[in-house]
């Protein structure tokens, strides 16, 4: 390891609290130096700076992680400091203008999940990154769960036959208030008003808010790395059933069409409890694998129905160096290797052409076909 940083990092937008575990990620591997930050500027001025707002994020970025510089304009941040690598943590509708800015100065990039807007949007992301010669990596947190790999282990030693579907609930509260936590902060919720919440990016529709564009990708990232195939179709529905407040969806349902499976795809705004163990779960011919907390530990339940006892495979840790998207990042690029699939720009637009397919049903009240990147037009 070296003994000091070999990559300048410059963190763009507090739009999305996950970029608190991002910052810490990078803070706590060697190769990388946290060197300056700056946010985007809202369409709108937001009027809170509770727990997860941009501006309660901003501030843990300097008293907390230690970001010894803060832009008021990130395009002065990328003239000024030239940073080796920019992690795009902007509204989701801004990652296209983020990631071209970026991009001109010859930073590598990070941008987290989704990656556009719309695969329109998308494509036209890695099409920046390629023109210019820069790395792109896209940061989805289920990479870095033990779980997810080892039900792809499972399913591809044929533990329960050929699977034929899969179940992915994400919910929770919403993004911010009352009972909103996020990975990588120990900070207690805070109320925050539905006036004060309908100004952020989250609940309006030209920022790319909304349950469905949040957490469905979860969903689809996850089918299409287990199943193994592309989608070929999806059919969604979206309302705002609980926030009058809000310009956008806070449920979704979304059923998605593969070659050999299906899945069903939840996203949820208003949940304060689960009801049920929610999974993931992959149904097979043979039985059925779900993610189960037990002892507040993640084990893999293995049922195979016909009155027998279940068995629960213990989640294998991930291999040292692949344990967090900074450690994947940094053998990147000292090495030109390729990150996890997950991770690559032509897995994210395929992700994204399932997203893309739920939102435009969700409009026409059609099934949609899930189009294949290299056709899109733009």
């Amino acid at each position: 390891m070296p003994s000091s940083p070999r990559y300048r990092v410059g963190v763009v937008g507090f739009a999305h609290m996950h970029v608190n575990e991002i910052m810490r990620r990078f803070r706590d591997v060697p190769e990388f130096e946290l060197v300056a930050c700056a946010d985007t500027t809202p369409d709108i001025p937001e009027t809170s700076a509770a727990t997860f707002t941009r501006a309660w994020n901003l501030r843990y970025a300097q008293e907390k992680i230690g970001i010894p510089r803060v832009y008021a304009d990130y395009r002065e941040l990328l003239a000024a400091e030239r940073p080796d690598l920019v992690a795009v943590y902007s509204e989701n509708a801004r990652h296209l203008e983020v990631a071209a800015a970026a991009a001109a100065v010859g930073a590598n990039l990070l941008i987290e999940k989704p990656l556009g807007i719309s695969l329109a949007d998308s494509i036209r992301i890695e099409r920046v990154a390629r023109s210019a010669g820069v790395r792109l990596f896209v940061n989805w947190l289920s990479t870095w769960s033990p779980s997810t790999h080892t039900m792809k282990r499972l399913l591809q030693a044929g533990t329960i036959g050929r699977p034929f579907q899969v179940r992915v609930r994400a919910a929770h509260t919403g993004p911010l208030g009352s009972g909103a936590s996020h990975q990588g902060v120990d900070a207690g919720d805070q109320p925050i008003t539905d006036d004060d919440r309908s100004r952020t990016w989250w609940h309006r529709a030209g920022t790319g808010g909304g349950a469905l564009l949040d957490f469905i990708g979860n969903g689809a990232c996850l089918a299409r790395w287990w199943l193994g195939e592309q989608a070929t179709a999806a059919f969604g529905l979206a309302a705002n059933l609980l926030s009058p407040f809000s310009e956008v969806e806070d449920n979704a349902v979304v059923a998605v069409r593969f070659p050999s499976a299906m899945a069903v795809l939840e996203a949820s705004w208003t949940t304060r409890d689960p009801g049920l163990p929610s999974g993931p779960i992959v149904y097979g011919e043979a039985g059925t694998l779900a993610v189960d907390h037990r002892g507040g530990e993640q084990t893999i339940r293995v049922g195979r129905g016909s009155g027998t006892e279940p068995e629960y495979v213990p989640c294998e840790p991930l291999s040292p160096g692949h344990q967090s998207i900074a450690q994947e990042i940094a053998r990147c690029l000292s090495t030109g290797d390729e990150p996890h699939e997950t991770l690559t720009p032509a897995y994210n637009l395929e992700v994204m052409a399932i997203i893309d397919a739920a939102i435009r049903s969700t409009r026409t009240g059609k099934l949609e076909i899930v189009d294949d990147p290299r056709w899109c037009q733009l």
